[in-house]
């Protein structure tokens, strides 16, 4: 260790290398101890969880600012290129590292069930997965931020090939030739931050010291926030890159979905209000409107592609596609409300969706199909399944009580101030929630039973399908309910880091305290 680390330290760094020792173990001792997969993969989710909760309970952000806490470092002999294993938790990455501990560890439950032959390696990639999901939100040098990206993508495509449903391999390839040429668009905009800067390293936090203090030209900004843009966008699924997201988690197997679009899909969009913007101001101010009118595509024309779906996995896609472009909203308005709800929609988004997919993996294997008008009238077999999925559905749509509901909120309220008629544009946005998901909950709960339902015996959700929905559900309605126990952590780290003053993102907000983020001084 170069410096070091306190006990805290040494937690953080340890979440992040559990999952991935659970996996080596399984990968060795899977076939021939077959009793050993469930206690070693819950192991592997559940002691990170733990662990990010206590680092959440002991994070002040207000005595931090925008600075970190629980750092460690290691020098893995790459120093002389500015390269360092530096692990860190502020108040923007501290709840997404809390989102990828909850959404892995209901991933890894309900992949648990069953007893497939090839459960063991399945878990070895999830727990990979997970590895490379708590590692892109503890760290501080951007090296590994990238890296730890691409260890969490690579199981995804293999996930896909192997365990997804039909048109898996052209899923697959689809996702790999996308997500692919994104993270290279987002690399060489990562090498430009680092060589423009002249810095010689990848610590954000001596980049954001030495470029406050001798920013970049407003070219070269504009330049290098372009590659960060289209390269993040494109991990996103930013309007119009985003063909490549719906059919890949159609065709991606339940826990697969619910760690990609629930948090690895959060990458792009932490890396633009983690570096692109607080390093390069002038660069985003730039293309503000034109971030505006791509996330604009993405909530009105996708969601009216999203009413036009029957396949119920597909239509849970495009609404994850729809909704990143409220993310991306509140991040052109450059507001601080605005930034701190598109980070508050991140976690909330998060959440929503992996139950989504959960429940709707659920009603796909109960019905042996995911077209909603086959369903019809299962809430008379199971009303448990459909009182999660509607209460998911309310949640994604935005309804006061869940999370989501803040993040919304909030971002309307930034961009209204920066822009009403987009803020009006994104506010159709809940309109067309609501029909396509309460449209959904019509099909496939209500109305006369189809004869998929008739001439089956379908049961109600299993104690193994059960605990992973209440993890999420409670999720939803802690942060619905108390929007605080993380709000206060982003309001405090996203004024600190844009020096602009606190505007609260669980209270009304007075217009005169919102300021556009590109003025202000460095």
């Amino acid at each position: 260790m170069n410096e070091p680390a306190t006990t805290d330290g040494y937690l953080l760094l340890g979440a992040i290398a559990v999952p991935l020792v659970c996996s080596i173990l399984l990968s060795a001792t899977g076939r021939k101890a077959k009793g050993l997969v469930r206690p070693l993969a819950l192991a592997g989710f559940l002691i990170p969880t733990v662990i990010a909760f206590m680092l959440w309970n002991t994070f002040s952000a207000e005595a931090s600012g925008s600075g970190y806490l629980f750092m460690t470092q290691a020098d893995l002999g790459l120093s002389s290129l500015g390269i360092n294993l530096k692990l860190g938790l502020n108040g923007i990455s501290m709840p997404l590292f809390l989102l990828a501990s909850i959404v892995g560890l209901a991933a890894g439950v309900y992949a648990m069930r069953g007893d497939d032959e090839n459960k063991h390696w399945y878990l070895v990639l999830l727990l990979i997965m997970q590895t490379g999901l708590l590692g892109v939100f503890a760290s501080i040098d951007i090296f590994f931020f990238y890296f730890f990206h691409e260890f969490a993508l690579i199981p995804t495509f293999i996930m896909i090939g192997l365990w997804g449903g039909r048109e898996r391999r052209y899923a697959a390839m689809e996702m790999t030739i996308y997500l692919t040429l994104g993270a290279m668009l987002s690399l060489l905009g990562l090498i430009a931050v680092y060589t423009k800067s002249g810095l010689n390293s990848f610590d954000m936090i001596s980049l954001k010291a030495h470029l406050a203090a001798m920013p970049l030209g407003d070219v070269v900004q504009q330049n290098i926030f372009a590659l960060l843009l289209i390269g993040f966008g494109i991990l996103v699924s930013l309007f119009p890159f985003h063909s490549w997201a719906p059919r890949g988690y159609a065709a991606a197997p339940a826990s697969a979905a619910m760690l990609h679009a629930g948090v690895l899909k959060k990458f792009g969009l932490y890396g633009l209000v983690q570096i692109a913007l607080p390093l390069l101001p002038a660069g985003a101010a730039h293309f503000s409107n034109m971030l505006l009118w791509l996330a604009a595509g993405n909530v009105v024309l996708i969601g009216l592609v999203t009413m036009t779906q029957t396949d119920l996995k597909r239509m849970l896609g495009y609404s994850s596609v729809m909704h990143m472009g409220y993310a991306f909203m509140g991040i052109a308005g450059f507001s601080i409300i605005g930034v701190s709800g598109a980070v508050l929609l991140m976690f909330a988004h998060g959440v929503s969706v992996a139950l989504l997919f959960l429940l709707a993996d659920c009603i796909c294997r109960r019905t042996q199909t995911c077209e909603m008008p086959e369903m019809g009238g299962l809430f008379k077999k199971t009303p448990i399944l459909c009182g999660f999925f509607v209460a998911a559905s309310l949640a994604s749509i935005g309804l006061p009580g869940f999370a989501n509901f803040w993040g919304e909120f909030t971002i309307f309220v930034g961009l209204w101030q920066f822009s009403p008629a987009f803020a009006v544009v994104a506010i159709t946005g809940i309109v067309i929630s609501a029909i396509y998901g309460l449209r959904a909950v019509a099909r496939i709960f209500y109305g006369p039973a189809s004869a998929v339902v008739q001439d089956n015996t379908i049961e109600d959700l299993a104690i193994c399908e059960r605990t992973p929905a209440v993890i999420l559900f409670v999720a939803l309605i802690a942060v619905g309910v108390f929007p605080k126990l993380i709000s206060d952590d982003i309001n405090m780290a996203i004024s600190d880091v844009y020096k602009a003053p606190v505007t609260t993102v669980a209270e009304p907000v007075v217009p005169a305290t919102t300021q556009d983020i590109s003025n202000h001084e460095s």
